[in-house]
C-alpha cells in the first residue's frame, strides 16, 4: 500500500504538481489543506477549479461549511475511509496540502483525551446553561492559555471540551497535544496504517517565493476576493467564523468593515500575513527529516522520476 505525500508552504506549486502526477500514475488527490475543506471559500484559498482538476478525483474539498468548522479529528474521520477506498482500487492516493497538523493527525493519530465522567459533563452543562461560554473561556485563560488562544470564542464545543479535560485530568489539553506532537516528530511521521510513503516536500528559495506570493495575492484580488467575502457577509455570515479569520479573508473583512482604508493596505497586509504563514509552515516541516526536498521551479523532472521509481513494481 503505497501513498504519496506532497507538502510545502503556501504558494509552492503543490496543486499543479499533484494534478500532473495523478494523471501520469493513475492517482487520486486527497487534500489536507484545512481551508479547502470549506465550500464557501474559493478565491482566497487558491482552490483548483473543476476545469483545473482535469478530471482527476479530488477528495476532502468542499466537504463542510464555514458555519461548521472542522478540526483535525473531524478531518481524519472523513479522510481515512477515502484513502482506504483508493488503495482498494489499486490506485495511488496523493495527499496534498500545507496543514502539517492535519497530515500528522492522519498519519499518526490524535492525542488521547479521557472520556469525561457524567459528573463532569453535568457540571459543564449546568455552568453553560446558566452563564454561557464566558466562564469556560476564563477557566482556560487561567489554566490552559494555549487552548484559550487556539480556540475562537464562537467555538463553544471545543472550549467546553478543553475545560472538561482540565477538570477530569488536572492538566491542560494543550499539554497532552504537545506531548503527542513531540512523540510524532520523534517518530518522524511514520504512519500507523502500514502504508509505504514517499514524502515530496516542495521548497522554493525565499528570493523566488516572495514574488510568487505577491503575484498570487494580486491575482486573488483581481479574481474577486473582496467580492467573494462581501457576498458571504451579505448572506448572513458575520466574518467572525473561524475560517473567515484566515489569511486573505480576515483582511478582506477588515477592508469591507472600513478598518483598512485602502485596497493597497489590504493587499500589503495579506502579503505580510502570507509570508508569515509560509515561514511557520517551513518551520513545521523542517522538523521532519524523512522527506525528499525539491525546488519545484527547477526539479520537475527529478520529482517525476522519484515518484515513478517509488511506484515501480507496485
Amino acid at each position: 500500500m503505497r501513498v504519496i505525500i506532497i507538502s510545502g508552504a503556501t504558494a509552492t506549486g503543490k496543486t499543479d504538481l499533484s494534478i500532473k502526477m495523478a494523471k501520469e500514475i493513475d492517482g487520486e488527490v486527497v487534500n489536507f489543506d484545512s481551508l479547502l475543506l470549506y465550500r464557501e471559500l474559493n478565491i482566497g484559498t487558491a482552490k483548483p477549479t473543476p476545469q483545473e482538476r482535469g478530471g482527476i478525483p479530488h477528495h476532502m474539498i468542499d466537504v463542510s461549511s464555514i458555519s461548521s468548522p472542522m478540526n483535525a479529528a473531524d478531518y481524519v474521520k472523513e479522510a481515512l475511509p477515502i484513502i482506504h477506498n483508493i488503495l482498494s482500487k489499486n490506485k495511488t492516493p496523493i495527499l496534498v496540502g500545507g496543514s502539517g497538523f492535519y497530515l500528522q493527525a492522519l498519519l499518526m493519530g490524535m492525542y488521547d483525551s479521557p472520556t469525561s465522567s457524567s459528573e463532569v459533563l453535568q457540571r459543564s452543562k449546568t455552568l453553560y446553561d446558566n452563564e454561557g461560554i464566558l466562564p469556560f473561556r476564563l477557566i482556560l485563560k487561567e489554566n490552559d492559555l494555549v487552548s484559550y488562544e487556539r480556540y475562537h470564542e464562537n467555538d463553544h464545543y471545543r472550549i467546553r471540551r478543553a475545560v472538561e479535560h482540565f477538570w477530569t485530568t488536572g492538566s491542560s489539553l494543550s499539554q497532552e497535544r504537545l506531548k503527542k506532537d513531540q512523540d510524532n516528530i520523534k517518530n518522524q511521521l511514520t504512519n500507523i496504517h502500514g502504508w509505504e510513503t514517499l514524502h515530496i516536500y516542495l521548497k522554493v528559495p525565499k528570493e523566488d517565493h516572495i514574488p510568487i506570493i505577491e503575484k498570487r495575492t494580486s491575482r486573488m484580488i483581481d479574481e474577486g476576493l473582496i467580492e467573494e467575502v462581501g457576498s458571504l457577509l451579505k448572506n448572513g455570515f458575520t466574518g467572525l467564523e473561524k475560517p473567515l479569520q484566515s489569511i486573505g479573508y480576515k483582511e478582506a473583512v477588515s477592508y469591507l468593515n472600513g478598518n483598512l482604508k485602502t485596497m493597497d493596505e489590504c493587499i500589503e497586509k495579506i502579503i505580510i500575513s502570507t509570508r508569515q504563514l509560509a515561514k511557520s509552515q517551513k518551520t513545521w516541516f523542517n522538523r521532519i527529516s524523512q522527506k525528499e526536498i525539491f525546488n519545484p521551479l527547477l526539479d520537475s523532472r527529478l520529482i517525476e522520476d522519484k515518484i515513478k521509481n517509488f511506484l515501480k513494481d507496485r
